[in-house]
């Protein structure tokens, strides 16, 4: 199943191993890794909260 992540990116989902939402110095961000390697990361977000709901939404996952 892929995923896309905006205009130009699709992720295979069946090839994310985790995905980590991360403080880093522009902003949070969620982090999309397969194994330990990095494979693509999110547009900025204000708070952790934000970037949650937004990659609960995109993924489709119910509360």
């Amino acid at each position: 199943m892929f995923f896309q992540l905006n205009d130009r990116v699709f992720i295979n989902l069946n090839k994310i191993s985790r995905t980590k939402i991360d403080h880093v110095e522009d902003g949070i961000r969620v982090r999309f890794y397969e194994g330990k390697d990095q494979i693509a990361k999110s547009q900025k977000f204000d708070d952790v909260k934000s970037a949650q709901k937004w990659l609960k939404k995109a993924l489709n996952i119910k509360k």
